[in-house]
């Protein structure tokens, strides 16, 4: 499925292209993902999936294949698999900046496959907790952009927060929440699920009750 979605950031374009190539610093304002190592190119960590009771870990990697700093254009490639399950996720994301009224424009457009038990919500339900999702990130970003200008200690006082070096691990701060589907979409998700439990409670019913007849 192809998703695309679009938010700003209160600083020039430059600035922003920085903060986003910069994985530590803003590897907190990604929902449910850990990061564990980054060596200039490839992220390595986790992302995790909440589906009602059940939570699905995902672990793998993502490569930067563009980083067109001219023309503000990066293509991130990333693949996922569960840690338990045969589940798996595999996502090419394309992002552009562009200069908007002294702040930045970022587009980035998602080409998403995913198998397993996310899978069942389909196009239109991604779509709606992409959306959501995103817009937590960039107001996250928004507020770790402005956090230099909003500091009230001497500058010298301050430890600058530098990139993640290569081959250096990125430790979250506190346990990362995963994400979770039901809340984050809302009443269409867990109609759906609400069906889908109830259909297999059905279907369990009337194999119980055949068996029951036969024996």
């Amino acid at each position: 499925m192809e998703l695309h979605h679009e938010f700003t950031v209160p600083v020039p374009v430059d600035d922003a292209w920085r903060a986003l190539l910069d994985v530590e610093r803003i590897a907190p304002c990604m929902p449910g993902a850990t990061v564990d190592d980054y060596d200039g190119k490839t992220v390595t960590g986790s992302v995790k999936v909440k589906v009602g009771p059940i939570t699905v870990t995902y672990r793998g990697t993502a490569v930067f294949e563009e980083q067109d700093e001219s023309a503000h254009r990066m293509v991130l490639i990333a693949n996922g698999k569960e840690t338990r399950g045969q589940g798996t996720a595999r996502a090419t994301v394309t992002g552009t900046l562009a200069e908007r009224d002294g702040g930045t424009a970022v587009s980035v457009r998602t080409d998403l496959t995913v198998t397993g038990r996310p899978a069942q919500f389909g196009r239109g339900v991604m779509a709606e907790v992409g959306d959501k999702l995103v817009g937590q990130f960039a107001e996250c970003l928004a507020r770790r952009l402005e956090e230099p200008t909003e500091r009230t200690e001497p500058p010298e006082a301050v430890e600058p927060l530098q990139p993640a070096q290569p081959g250096q691990a990125v430790q979250p701060a506190q346990p990362v929440e995963p994400i979770d589907l039901l809340r984050t979409a809302g009443p269409p998700v867990a109609k759906r699920v609400a069906v889908a439990v109830a259909t297999a409670v059905l279907v369990l019913v009337f194999v119980r009750i055949r068996r029951h007849r036969h024996a």
